[in-house]
């Protein structure tokens, strides 16, 4: 038995989870109006995305603004309430995805980072954000660059797009959308013009009060205090001198006007630049500084998440910001408004295990039980990239991860590896040159250290050359030689991140990660002297000199936590970001976390990993599409099927190339879009392509699908960096591209391309249907917790995000699931178009878990042998627990078999079964089969659909 299973009797375990959308498109009263058809689908949990003050026009959520608020876009408390009501009335839970690395410092609603732009380092919440008060640039000590301008500081300026404005006795700067405080120290600036222009009234009474504030503002501790007295000093008589200048004008208007005019004056007049050195003045008084976005990557001095300027990362590890930021969160626990918890970006927290450590202590607390012995008193999943063979830490104090590892392997499994030669010979061809995927992963993670985490490294480097200069034996190392050894190490990372903790030893897993990337980029890199390498080994694997005092000891420890908080942002970035949109031998394996160098995964391999999921984490999440996938689960599936026809695929390439080639742009002396854009986009494509009722594929798509291509492609091209990116838009590429789009996909008789486009197209859509039905009759009984994506019960042909973001019709999909029962066996793969198929297996193998949560929370997993003439194009494996048993039988492969793959397809195709797995009975057509000298022809248990779930009771 597991060791999860042993002690998690008083933690609910969902038994199948839906993934809502929140944002002003999807709000707490429409999730309500779903939530009888989720249960009634078989769902056990709603999985919510954040939900917690964020920008109000914002479609994720993860630019969360104040963590104790609910998100007044998605609704009211009283909405909120009403929501979680209508789960509890059906016996539901739900998961909330929490945001604990960062917040969105776009939005003044956000009071902490606001307050830190008003005061500086004397802020209230200056430690709470990860900020570098003083880098090496010394014109930034004390201030926080802030890279949102959409041109040069000082065109800005004199454009007149930076204005001061006066509200309630207190002055903003702004710019657009963006406000920022003016430090009421600063004050003085726009209030001696004032002063001046009320001269003539000096001996007002009114005129010696406003003289006083005036002087009140000299005696203000200043934005660089430091001292906690001195900062509550600060805090406390900003407001009362806010106050005063608030009730000053009130009660004189003649000082309000003179206010507003010294303002006017402040702000300048376009066309005269001189008229705007005062405003600059005050500006550089500020304990913050405007810059270009575009240019700003280096000295960008707080911590992001990822290159997102909108997106500072927060230090939860200090106990004040924990309690801080969480505060809501465990309200919500305590009141069984929410039975679980997904961690977002777990590889930005500073110490990880810590954090879940006290996150799983804190809501035993609130839920007023004591903490178990596994630590564990909530479900909890963390948003962990696995790579590879790489495992989750087996002393976090979780409960698996968010999925995308099942996603990467059901995937891998579908793949024909057999077809690899044939396939990267195609690509080769194509593109006219070879990737070597581990050399491209080392060039663009450099590329991403050097042009959008440019800082972030910096940082380290710099740290790093402090403590060589702390010892004798190796002050001799240059800043330069240290902060290249630095980068190299990083570029050669084989996976997301290290954990190693201070005072603890360090796990074997860990120093092979470490010992290979050093060994790594020794190798790429002859020229630098061995020694640096060697000491930064020394100092990653926590072997620090022994004469170092606890003092220096912290420093050399910090940095360790430090670097392992930013190799995992620059693997994403250079891998995910960048990678994935080069490397597309076969798109559909670049998912995150995906291998995509490796041409899948073998069955044996496949069960493997299935096995060791049920020992290890048998509650973790299982998905195949999530809000971040680069494509949906059913445009994946389709994208595999690509796998199984080379030959198809590389002819069909040639003439595609050969007829759109005169829709292409010479732009600098190469064609735009090049080949490997080219070699995406028909990929995505035949991913896409609408399918009639019939199952044939469209003869032609509207307006909308033709947008939502050309904005996957503009995107994929801008991630890819090759020809265009974000920081550099190449507008006369992305315009050859989106034109290119609308030609080959331009209706009518003229179009050449779609006639030889469409048989192929009608091919994949088979048999992508074929893999998205295997893959979620797996996802649906394999050992761990299947998660649903919104709407994806149905075919869904998403791509990358926005686009997977889009409204859900449930009238629809409520219908459908009304009369999901009364459809037969042949109406079902007759039909499948429609979708009803895949919701009628997904029902019925969800309602199959909720009927029997032990067998698949705690039962054993077989895997299942074949025999016959298509022997590997079934996967099969059996649940036990005590008397119950269920088996699983899908195809893979199915081209092989044929379409449908089902009745005497199978020829003598069979599976092995024990002597046990007797008086079996189909699950969707309850009917009984009779097993013969322990053998199932297939033939017979997929007699009408292409899978089959029996179980023997």
């Amino acid at each position: 038995m597991s060791r999860l299973s042993l002690d998690m009797t008083n933690v609910r375990i969902p038994t199948a989870t839906y993934r809502l959308q929140f944002n002003k498109n999807f709000t707490f009263r429409q999730a309500r109006e779903i939530v009888a058809y989720l249960h009634h689908l078989g769902i056990s949990d709603a999985y919510a995305s954040p939900y917690f003050q964020a920008g109000a026009e914002s479609l994720h959520g993860y630019d969360i603004t104040d963590h104790n608020k609910l998100n007044a876009a998605i609704g009211s408390r009283e909405d909120y309430d009403a929501w979680v009501a209508e789960l509890h009335a059906h016996g539901m839970g739900q998961i909330v995805d929490f945001v604990p690395n960062h917040m969105g410092i776009n939005d003044p609603q956000n009071t902490w980072w606001q307050d830190v732009l008003e005061n500086g380092p004397s802020s209230l919440y200056a430690p709470y954000f990860d900020i570098d008060w003083r880098p090496l640039k010394t014109d930034l000590h004390d201030k926080v660059l802030l890279p949102i301008l959409g041109d040069q500081y000082g065109r800005v300026l004199e454009r007149g797009e930076l204005q001061v404005r006066f509200d309630g006795g207190s002055f903003s700067l702004t710019y657009f959308d963006h406000v920022f405080p003016i430090a009421p120290g600063t004050y003085r600036y726009i209030l001696e013009l004032a002063l001046e222009n009320l001269a003539e009234l000096r001996d007002e009474d009114f005129y010696a009060e406003f003289q006083s504030i005036r002087t009140a503002l000299e005696y203000l501790p200043r934005r660089t205090e430091t001292n906690p007295g001195r900062i509550k000093e600060r805090a406390r008589e900003k407001e009362i001198i806010k106050k005063r200048l608030e009730r000053r004008c009130a009660e004189a208007p003649q000082v309000q006007r003179a206010i507003e005019k010294a303002v006017e004056t402040i702000n300048g007049h376009v066309g005269d630049p001189r008229s705007f050195d005062r405003l600059d003045e005050l500006l550089n008084a500020q304990s913050y500084r405007l810059a270009f976005w575009r240019v700003a990557a280096e000295e960008i001095n707080y911590r992001r998440f990822f290159d997102v300027n909108d997106l500072a990362a927060i230090r939860v590890e200090l106990p004040e910001v924990f309690d801080a930021a969480h505060k809501l969160l465990f309200e919500l626990v305590a009141s069984d408004a929410v039975s679980g918890l997904r961690i977002d970006h777990p590889d930005g927290l500073y110490r990880p295990l810590e954090y879940f450590e006290k996150l799983q202590s804190r809501c035993a607390k609130a839920l007023r039980v004591p903490l178990p012995k596994d630590g564990r008193a909530i479900y909890l999943i963390v948003e962990k990239i696995l790579t590879g063979d790489e495992q989750l830490p087996q002393n976090w104090p979780v409960h698996g991860t968010t999925g995308y590892d099942f996603a990467n392997q059901v995937a891998g499994v579908l793949v024909d590896h057999n077809a690899e030669g044939a396939i990267t010979k195609i690509f080769k061809r194509f593109i006219s040159h070879s990737l070597h995927f581990g050399h491209l992963v080392y060039a663009k993670k450099r590329l991403v250290m050097r042009i959008s985490l440019a800082n972030e490294v910096n940082v380290l480097g710099n740290m790093v050359d402090r403590l060589s200069e702390q010892n004798r034996w190796f002050r001799d190392y240059t800043l330069e030689a240290l902060a290249r050894a630095v980068r190299e190490t990083i570029a050669c990372f084989p996976v997301y991140r290290t954990y190693l903790e201070p005072g603890k030893p360090v796990s074997e897993e860990d120093r092979a990660v470490i010992e290979r990337a050093v060994a790594a980029a020794k190798r790429r890199n002859p020229a630098i002297e061995e020694s640096v390498f060697n000491f930064l080994l020394d100092l990653l694997l926590f072997r620090f000199p022994e004469n170092l005092d606890e003092e220096q000891r912290a420093a050399h420890a910090q940095f360790v936590l430090k670097f392992q908080q930013f190799t995992g942002p620059i693997t994403a970035k250079g891998l995910e970001d960048t990678v994935f949109y080069i490397y597309n031998r076969l798109a559909a394996l670049n998912e995150v976390g995906g291998e995509p160098q490796l041409f899948g995964l073998s069955v044996e391999t496949f069960h493997q990993r299935n096995l060791r999921r049920e020992r290890d984490w048998p509650a973790s999440l299982l998905a195949t599409s999530t809000h971040d996938s680069k494509r949906s689960e059913d445009v994946r599936a389709r994208m595999l099927a690509i796998s199984e026809i080379p030959q198809l695929w590389g002819r069909s390439l040639q003439k595609w190339r050969t007829t759109n080639r005169r829709f292409k742009k010479q732009i600098d002396e190469a064609e735009a879009p090049d080949a490997g854009e080219e070699y995406l986009l028909y990929q995505t494509l035949l991913g896409t392509w609408p399918v009639d009722l019939d199952g044939a594929p469209v003869s032609s798509v509207g307006q909308e699908f033709v947008t939502r291509i050309q904005r996957y492609m503009a995107k994929a091209l801008k991630e890819a960096k090759l020809n265009t990116s974000w920081i550099q838009p190449n507008e006369n590429w992305d315009d050859a591209m989106r034109e290119f789009v609308a030609r080959i996909l331009e209706p009518g008789p003229r179009n050449k391309f779609l006639p030889i486009f469409l048989p192929v197209a009608a091919e994949i859509a088979r048999l992508g249907a074929i893999n998205s039905l295997a893959q979620t009759a797996i996802k649906l009984t394999t050992p761990g917790v299947p998660d649903i994506y919104q709407g994806t019960e149905i075919w869904d042909d998403s791509l990358v995000d926005p686009d997977n973001r889009r409204p859900i019709d449930y009238a629809r999909r409520r219908e459908m699931l009304a009369q999901i029962e009364k459809v037969s066996a042949n109406e079902l793969m007759q039909c499948w178009p429609n979708g009803r198929i895949k919701m009628r297996l997904t029902q019925r193998l969800l309602h199959l878990r909720r009927e029997n949560p032990e067998l698949f929370r705690e039962g054993n997993y077989e895997s299942l042998n074949f025999g016959g003439e298509l022997a590997e194009c079934a996967i099969g494996f059996a649940r036990r627990h005590g008397d119950r048993a269920i088996i699983v039988i899908v195809p893979r492969l199915s081209s092989q078999v044929g379409f449908p793959p089902v009745g005497d397809r199978w020829q003598d195709t069979h599976v092995l079964l024990s002597s046990q797995l007797t008086g079996l009975r189909d699950v969707f057509c309850d009917r009984e089969l009779r097993v013969k000298n322990s053998q199932l022809r297939l033939t017979e248990a997929m007699s009408q659909l292409p899978f089959a779930v029996f179980r023997n009771w």
